[in-house]
């Protein structure tokens, strides 16, 4: 056996399976999961006929750096909504399409990282824990950057040590971050592209929560558009991760991309034809149909819009609540333990949220999630404003 894999942590739902093992929740209150970060809508019609009208596309083979229609449509997206410039990204050599992108940034670190004595990959905390098992299972030290109210919940980039900065290969951002909805801005990405050239490390960027957002005036920044700002027009050592997932509400279609810095993306392309599953057909089709079209992503944000302000007007008055920018999660400071607020919100309401230390390591003799819960409103308005109020009488009783 690896033993590189007696290094990994339980993930997150295990923990919390842990934790409810001997709860009996109430029969009179049906359950309501806001731990998960699955979307609940329905996927958009223009996706799944896309997907329906191309079934024959089974009978084939799909290539591994998928169809020249898929790459243009990711392309003519990535341009528009970033501000590339008329050159853009080329679809031939700076985008690869992938299923789903948590398998994408798991074998991203097992491609750029050489497992030599004192490689680190940097990452945020709290964190998905995704990261974490890659850089453990690369052969890399995860070094924790904390995301405190200190910082504007953001990684602390100003604590790294020169040691750690020099030792980095790669650093993983997640903007807007899960679970805190904090968003990095354009001076500080521009930053931390400077310093990659500096200390020779790649960024990952994950931006996958980046078309949920509050402000149609405000649009969360991307890794791409802070290198094009900077006059880094070939992407040097900058990838991002984007998915249909959240965006789209199509958690199933598994339907994401990378992409970025051409050379990197040739030696990604590389290492997933001999370790990575191609995108069938069918899920090609979807995907173009979905990254063409910009109507039902404005109104999922709306939706969620509603969401947060209903849930905002029940539980102001009981818990220090602050709406993130961007996401769909909220990230709370609460008024006791974390497990223990979660171990009685699902005792006595049937209502499951994550304990923010589920998500985060102790770093610098604290660990930033704990005191803090994860709620994912993802369900419809009515189960979130039921959830709220649940929570809201769990919070008074005390």
């Amino acid at each position: 056996m690896n033993p590189r894999l007696a290094k990994l942590q339980p993930y997150p739902f295990q923990k919390l399976a842990a934790l409810f093992a001997s709860i009996e929740t109430p029969a009179d209150k049906p359950p309501i999961k806001l731990s998960i970060g699955e979307p609940k809508g329905e996927t958009p019609a223009l996706i799944r006929e896309a997907l329906v009208e191309s079934l024959d596309g089974v009978a084939k083979y799909p290539l591994t750096r998928g169809e020249a229609g898929l790459r243009e449509a990711i392309a003519d997206w990535l341009a528009g909504r970033f501000g590339l410039g008329a050159e853009g990204i080329d679809p031939e050599r700076q985008v690869l399409p992938v299923n789903g992108t948590r398998e994408a940034l798991f074998a991203f670190a097992q491609c750029v990282v050489d497992p030599a004595p004192g490689a680190k990959v940097l990452m945020p905390n709290p964190f998905y824990q995704i990261y974490e098992g890659a850089a453990l299972l690369a052969g890399a030290e995860p070094v924790y950057l904390n995301c405190t109210a200190e910082t504007g919940v953001i990684p602390d980039f100003d604590a790294v040590s020169e040691r750690d900065w020099a030792d980095c290969q790669l650093l993983y951002l997640c903007s807007p971050g899960n679970p805190t909805g904090a968003v990095i801005d354009q001076r500080t990405l521009t930053g931390l592209i400077e310093r990659a050239e500096q200390y020779d490390f790649i960024i990952a960027s994950d931006e996958c929560y980046s078309e949920i957002y509050r402000d149609e005036a405000s649009r969360p920044p991307g890794l791409l558009e802070a290198a094009r700002a900077c006059g880094n027009e070939d992407y040097r050592r900058c990838v991002v991760f984007h998915s249909l997932s959240k965006r789209s509400n199509a958690p199933g279609l598994r339907s994401g991309f990378v992409a970025g810095d051409a050379a990197i993306l040739e030696r990604f392309l590389l290492y997933r034809t001999y370790h990575g599953c191609a995108m069938p057909l069918p899920t090609q089709a979807a995907s173009i149909a979905a990254w063409r079209d910009e109507a039902h992503v404005r109104a999922n944000r709306e939706r969620y819009r509603e969401r947060f302000a209903a849930v905002r007007e029940i539980l102001s008055p009981v818990l220090d609540l602050h709406l993130p920018p961007a996401g769909f999660y909220l990230w709370p400071c609460l008024p006791m333990d974390d497990e223990t607020f979660a171990y009685r919100l699902q005792a006595e309401q049937n209502v499951t949220v994550l304990p923010g230390r589920y998500l985060s390591r102790e770093s610098g003799g604290v660990n930033p999630g704990e005191g803090f819960v994860r709620m994912a409103l993802v369900a419809d308005l009515d189960e979130c404003r039921e959830a709220a109020e649940r929570i809201r009488s769990l919070l008074a009783s005390g």
